[in-house]
């Protein structure tokens, strides 16, 4: 009895974006064995079933969990919800999964300390811990280990602001990287562009899916920048239809 109860391990919720940033942490997660991790934790827009910044519809989201073995727990948010909805949202759902024995909430963040704290400080008010496999390692680094792994991954939404139309739908490689302009980070971290990871040493079997149209979307910009004009930001998204 007592040597189960040494064997157990803590367990762990992870949250999946559906990026590279999440298969790579996950898999360090697997490849340590810290922690069980229990299943994938998901942010949804509501409105149109898709994965929020990352623009993947649901349906495609729900193989990927299938592929890499994990239960798949939705958090639905209205189409431009406010911070205090999100963490209505976020601690109704953090707490459900707390009073499952999960105390440790798994991210894929690198090197945003204000986005570090803040998932932290929410953690902490449910007692919870935060915990990132990738914290601080160099992004070139990260990139090449990514790929040199053997993940696949397309960029399903690039910012205006650092990246033009064309780099929305490209498959991730040695090619895309060199073709980055010096001030976007090789791993998008500052937000220049988000993927969707279809097939790597953690999937049972690729997902499938076909390219389709890359679409212009505008949201507008906080009030507070008084200095920019345009005051809208544009991103592109290349839509990925399931097979």
């Amino acid at each position: 009895m007592g040597d189960f109860y040494f064997n157990m391990k803590p367990k762990a919720i992870f949250n999946w974006s559906s990026g590279k940033d999440s298969a790579l942490a996950l898999y360090k997660t697997l490849q340590e064995g810290k922690f069980e991790v229990t299943s994938l934790l998901t942010s949804i827009n509501k409105e149109f079933q898709r994965i929020s910044m990352h623009g993947v519809h649901v349906s495609l989201l729900e193989k990927q969990a299938e592929s890499l073995g994990f239960p798949l727990i939705k958090m639905e948010l209205p189409k431009e919800p406010t911070m205090e909805e999100y963490r209505e949202i976020m601690g109704k759902t953090m707490n459900e999964i707390k009073s499952q024995g999960v105390i440790h909430s798994i991210f894929g963040d690198i090197f945003l300390e204000d986005l570090r704290k803040y998932r932290e400080d929410q953690l902490k008010t449910i007692g919870m811990e935060g915990v990132f496999p990738l914290w601080k390692i160099d992004t070139t680094n990260l990139i090449h280990e990514f790929l040199n792994l053997g993940f696949k991954t397309i960029v399903t939404c690039v910012n205006e602001t650092y990246l033009d139309k064309s780099f929305a739908g490209r498959i991730i490689d040695k090619h895309f990287i060199k073709d980055l302009p010096e001030n976007v980070d090789p791993c998008g971290e500052n937000g220049e562009f988000h993927t969707f990871t279809f097939d790597g040493p953690i999937f049972k079997n690729p997902v499938q899916f076909e390219v389709g149209e890359t679409v212009k979307k505008t949201y507008p910009k906080p009030k507070s920048d008084e200095n920019d004009e345009t005051g809208e930001y544009i991103f592109w998204f290349c839509d990925l239809i399931s097979k």
